[in-house]
């Protein structure tokens, strides 16, 4: 006698079996792409752009121009057997070298003090010890003097106003706004940076590509030389040579090479 499962018996067995089939196509199916998977990788990496070639170069530019201010540099000293002598004496003093600033049309803004001392005079006795013999006064201005033609007499009438307590400790030539003169020797500057990179790129094979960057190093002006001055006779002004100013920038540039 035959003995019959009942349908619903079979029913497992069949969907694993089935299960196990789908399983196995599946598998087979994803090898292909994980081994295709490190070769994607590898051909985008030999896709990946290089790094672009720059140059880096450096510039530097100069001006000059002619001064038209100058800066002089004055002050009175007096020496007493007391403080208050010599605070007296070297008072007097700047008043006189004041009115002959102004008498020379020299405005106040451009008189400034610098500096006010006092300060006691010392002696050496027989047995090595100091003394204080008198005090020492002084002052100092800074005089500016917008008309530099007429910077040696305005020197020489602080000088007779003041006589032996003037003293005058030099002279300073200047621009009052160096801008444009900033302004050209940045042009020179830019000039000499592009010019530099043209030849590297040249020499190199390459062309000049864009500007990638460009750096302003501090703008310098060597400074001007003090020069030292002293009283005229005859009451003529005291020959000077105001010379030039210069200005110095420099740069650093950066360039595509292509």
């Amino acid at each position: 006698m035959t003995s019959r499962h009942p349908t619903g018996a079979r029913t497992p067995a069949l969907a694993l079996a089935v299960g196990a089939a789908l399983g196995g196509l599946l598998l087979a199916g994803a090898a292909p792409a994980l081994a295709a998977a490190p070769g994607t990788v590898a051909a985008a990496a030999a896709v990946r752009p290089a790094t672009q070639a720059t140059v880096t170069v450096s510039g530097s530019g100069r001006a000059a121009a002619a001064p038209d201010v100058a800066v002089v540099s004055v002050g009175v000293e007096a020496t007493r057997k007391t403080a208050k002598e010599a605070m007296a004496a070297q008072s007097a003093a700047a008043k006189a070298l004041l009115a002959a600033l102004r008498e020379q049309g020299v405005a106040d803004r451009d008189i400034r003090t610098e500096s006010l001392s006092l300060s006691p005079v010392y002696a050496q006795s027989g047995g090595g010890e100091s003394k204080v013999t008198g005090y020492q006064a002084g002052q100092s201005f800074s005089v500016k003097v917008r008309d530099i033609d007429r910077t040696g007499q305005i020197v020489s009438a602080v000088s007779d106003a003041t006589g032996d307590a003037g003293r005058v400790n030099g002279v300073v030539f200047d621009v009052a706004d160096p801008t444009g003169l900033r302004a050209r020797a940045r042009e020179a500057a830019h000039r000499d940076a592009h010019d530099k990179a043209a030849q590297h790129a040249r020499l190199s094979g390459h062309r000049l590509g864009r500007l990638v960057s460009l750096t302003e190093g501090e703008s310098v002006r060597p400074a001007p030389g003090a020069v030292p001055s002293a009283p005229a006779d005859g009451g003529e002004g005291v020959p000077l040579a105001p010379g030039e100013i210069e200005e110095h920038v420099s740069v650093t540039a950066v360039y595509e090479l292509v």
